[in-house]
């Protein structure tokens, strides 16, 4: 009879190999923020992870350097669920954005780590394919409905599947999602928040308006999707989601804030257009009752805020009880470690949606060598082993970080109101 093999020694090498023995926290800003971090063990592997909190990345930073990387040095990189628990329940202070994104870069760059060990990339360990590439939307915008009429036939021209439609409302300046001087859109723009100024009656005017011309310019083979971005009162967004009906939306986004859940009882109770939330979720419990009482269809808490793919992996599980699917958060203010990450969890979660995809510039592309790519509406991630992202440190320390605030926004009158 062979020996029991001893616990320190598995298929992905010993707990010595194992040990963390650095870590450290690297900020660039390749045309926008990006904070990321790296552990690096004793065999000489290294993972890294995405912490990237938009407007607030130093917060992470500092939370990273100065109250988790001491406590990951001489611990086992394998030990994923053992590290996670340590830093969630371990911490007095839990959750909250700040708390769960800089549990999600370590662990991301932990799963990064046991995929090298393995040889597998991420989805392999999950479990493997679910599907064989993610279904991804587009932004496409413009000034007035014409503009983004046509950005959304380019997008269409371009293999996309899916797009995410918002246009200039009249009498708004700086309207959510309108991008300026021919530049993708990044809200981020200035050292203090600008303010910006909105009005409610005249966006719900509006909205309407584009996706009706959208359907008649673009058929209903395109699945078309907006972001209300919190903005609306439960009631008004049950009146906007009314309205949309008759265009088949793939979902509305954000209608309401739901920092109160049973708010979105009010939208369920007076239309049946699909709708998703999440991206400013940060555990399963702000989503909880949206679930449970399948309020919302899809969620879209990403992995970098919501605590990695260990937490995600719960939350997801969760929402297929109650039929939700995913559809996470895929802007520009997450890192292509994180959309790498994404990917490799969008190809293995049964309960798949739809996986949000702006383009990073192309200095952020080359400071994260990826191997996931486009092909027809899809994203692919690749077979590296790992998640596949990379990160050139020589490159990424030219880019200082650059301070940027998100906006804020008034109503006409000056009072404050959600951005």
């Amino acid at each position: 009879m062979s020996p029991t093999p001893s616990p320190e020694v598995t298929a992905n090498g010993s707990a010595r190999d194992r040990e963390i023995i650095a870590a450290r926290v690297i900020v660039t800003c390749p045309g926008r923020n990006f904070v990321t971090l790296k552990i690096e063990t004793r065999s000489g592997i290294s993972g890294i992870g995405d912490a990237t909190l938009n407007g607030r990345e130093l917060a992470v930073a500092a939370y990273l350097q100065e109250h988790v990387v001491p406590n990951l040095i001489g611990r086992d990189a394998g030990r994923i669920e053992d590290i996670w628990q340590f830093l969630y329940r371990g911490a007095y202070w839990r959750r909250g954005p700040v708390t769960m994104t800089a549990i999600a870069a370590v662990d991301m760059a932990l799963w990064d780590i046991l995929g090298k060990l393995a040889g597998m990339p991420v989805y392999q360990l999950l479990g493997g394919r679910s599907r064989e590439g993610a279904l991804v939307y587009c932004h496409a915008n413009g000034r007035d409905i014409s503009e983004t009429t046509e950005q959304v036939g380019a997008y269409i021209e371009q293999g996309f599947l899916a797009v995410r439609a918002q246009c200039g409302v009249p009498g708004v300046k700086k309207a959510y999602g309108i991008s300026t001087a021919g530049k993708p859109y990044e809200p981020a723009e200035s050292e203090l928040p600008a303010e910006t100024v909105w009005s409610t009656p005249k966006y719900l005017e509006i909205v309407p308006q584009l996706f009706e011309r959208l359907r008649a310019d673009h058929g209903t083979g395109v699945e078309l999707l907006h972001d209300a971005h919190h903005r609306l009162t439960p009631i008004e967004a049950a009146r906007l989601a009314r309205s949309l009906e008759p265009y088949r939306m793939f979902w509305l986004e954000d209608a309401t804030p739901a920092e109160n859940q049973k708010s979105f009882e009010i939208i369920r109770q007076h239309s049946v257009t699909p709708l998703a939330v999440g991206e400013v979720f940060n555990s399963i419990w702000d989503c909880k009752h949206l679930i449970e009482n399948q309020l919302i269809d899809y969620i879209r808490t990403t992995i970098v805020h919501g605590g990695g793919i260990t937490h995600l992996r719960r939350l997801a599980d969760f929402a297929a009880l109650h039929q939700v699917r995913t559809g996470f958060h895929g802007a520009t203010d997450l890192s292509p470690v994180c959309m790498g990450a994404a990917l490799h969890f969008d190809t293995w979660v049964p309960n798949f949606g739809i996986q949000e995809y702006m383009f990073h510039s192309d200095e952020a592309n080359e400071v994260f060598p990826h191997d996931y790519y486009f092909r027809e509406g899809r994203l692919h991630c690749g077979e590296s082993a790992g998640h596949g992202v990379t990160i050139d440190e020589k490159l990424a320390a030219r880019y200082p970080y650059a301070p940027k605030q998100l906006p804020i926004a008034r109503l006409e009158d000056g009072s404050m109101w959600d951005w």
